[in-house]
């Protein structure tokens, strides 16, 4: 191979996942990025005190146990520990209810009473599936799983949180809320078919490895993987904006890790104009706006059950949550938002100091809307948690803009990469058989804008980089990609 063989744009965990394929193949790997740190996505830093960690944008990662190229990767192989709560999610209700995800289904079942069975017909197929259901839903849509009769369990269920017939599945209100909370994952209108395909994704792996978060912070996980691609001879560079494809002409190939919009900026008229005009016609949703809050102790939940939860849907009932939700898709702020919420200290006491703990929470707002959030938020969580604005020690607003100015791909505060809606899952970004492969000679996307689509996963960078490797060089079969044990100088075996 030559000196210059491949050049990775953008280093969030897609990029990175390709990198890591492609330098593991053997391939001279180099990694561009315009931000002074590595990680996209994908970072911590400490914002108040320098004993405190706070993600700066994803900080609770379901997909790192259980997506393929994670599988492969072996984060815990590596030292990077998923600290597991002892409750996935929560969701509270007024009066001091709350729904409350268990890592045990059972235990989960029990506390939700008259709905437990009809949780438990949701919820238990799925479970016992579940890598099999996973390897489907993060697919690049292109081939049958290998184990289609698993999908099997699906129709029925997607239809059933995804349509009207969400609103007369239950009894009881803790049910709802929960798989409503989730569904809120999927920033756009509630319920819908791709909602629905979110609230089983998430909703049952909050039963098999629950919802971790890394010891130390996102950024382990970014960490881990820039130290496999330099232990195979990659170059990393931060603070090196690429603002033209004719920058990066030596390179046999290319891949992308930006938005549709990243490459018409950087194509410009090489590309075939009409595949040009469907860029520009691809759909953005609705923005995030949060605030990272510095707290002098646990957050004080009406339900003490919820001081067990790593992630909190701060929302009321199910009808609550869509219509907060709906109307950030209308373009309107809604006056009780949907918060997600997350406490690492309770899965990871290493992150904060005694009386400095971080708090991670982000509402969903009108693409592009300025307004600082931070009173709606603190109000929403004092609603379930009084005497929680008394603990605050310090708070940082991020608006939508300022989300959007953090990373280009997040258009409008649209951490998603782009509108979650059915006709964008079947074809991101474009309708394409390889949609990993632009009409540029040699160019690839590799972003959370192609399939299987967005969350720390990786997935769309092992797909790019394995049409790379077949299309550009000719390899059909990807590398191992197991932790290697470290011997001599520096050497591997």
């Amino acid at each position: 191979m030559t000196s210059s063989d491949v050049v990775v744009v953008g280093s969030g965990p897609n990029g990175l996942a390709a990198g890591v394929i492609l330098a593991r193949a053997g391939l001279r790997v180099e990694i561009r990025e315009g931000a002074p740190e590595l990680g996209g996505g994908l970072r911590s830093k400490a914002l108040f005190d320098s004993g405190v960690v706070h993600d700066v944008c994803s900080a609770v990662h379901p997909m790192a146990a259980a997506a393929r190229f994670f599988r492969e990767f072996d984060l815990p192989g590596r030292g990077v520990e998923l600290c597991r709560p002892e409750i996935a999610y929560g969701h509270p209700l007024d009066g001091g209810r709350a729904g409350l995800a268990y890592r045990s289904l059972t235990q989960t079942c029990e506390q939700l009473g008259v709905d437990g069975a009809r949780y438990r017909w949701l919820m238990a197929p799925l479970v016992e599936h579940s890598q099999s259901l996973v390897d489907a839903f993060l697919s690049d849509l292109r081939r049958l799983p290998p184990d289609p009769l698993a999908l099997l369990q699906l129709p029925a269920r997607v239809l059933a949180q995804g349509t009207s017939l969400v609103r007369r599945q239950f009894r009881g209100a803790a049910a709802p809320a929960m798989l409503a909370g989730i569904a809120g994952h999927a920033i756009g209108k509630l319920p819908s078919l791709t909602a629905g395909g979110i609230v089983l994704l998430l909703g049952h792996l909050a039963h098999v490895n629950g919802w971790p978060v890394p010891r130390g912070g996102s950024r382990r996980i970014t960490n881990a993987m820039a130290d496999d691609i330099l232990a195979h001879n990659g170059i990393l560079h931060t603070g090196t904006p690429v603002t033209d494809l004719k920058e990066l002409a030596k390179f046999r190939a290319v891949l992308l890790d930006v938005g549709p919009r990243g490459l018409v900026d950087l194509a410009g008229p090489l590309l075939p104009a009409s595949y040009r005009r469907r860029l520009e016609a691809y759909r953005y949703g609705p923005a995030v706006a949060k605030v990272d809050f510095l707290v002098s102790e646990p957050i004080p939940w009406a339900n003490p059950e919820l001081r067990k939860a790593g992630t909190v849907h701060v929302c009321g009932d199910q009808a609550e949550v869509f219509a907060s939700e709906n109307a950030a898709v209308r373009g309107r702020l809604p006056d009780r938002p949907y918060v997600l919420l997350s406490e690492p200290m309770v899965a990871d006491p290493s992150r904060g100091l005694p009386g400095k703990r971080p708090v991670w929470a982000y509402c969903h707002v009108p693409n592009g809307d300025p307004v600082d959030p931070a009173e709606k938020i603190r109000r929403q969580i004092e609603r379930f948690a009084p005497g929680f604005s008394d603990t605050i020690l310090a708070s940082q607003s991020t608006t939508a803009p300022q989300i959007a100015a953090y990373n280009a791909n997040y258009v409008g505060g649209d951490i998603a990469t782009g509108a979650v809606n059915l006709r964008q899952f079947l074809a991101r970004p474009v309708p394409r058989w390889n949609p990993y492969r632009t009409p540029i000679e040699g160019v690839y996307l590799c972003s959370a804008a192609t399939p299987p689509g967005p969350g720390v996963h990786g997935m769309c960078g092992y797909f790019a980089a394995k049409s790379v490797l077949r299309n550009e060089f000719g390899i059909t079969e990807l590398p191992s990609l197991a932790p290697l044990s470290l011997v001599g100088n520096g050497g591997t075996a």
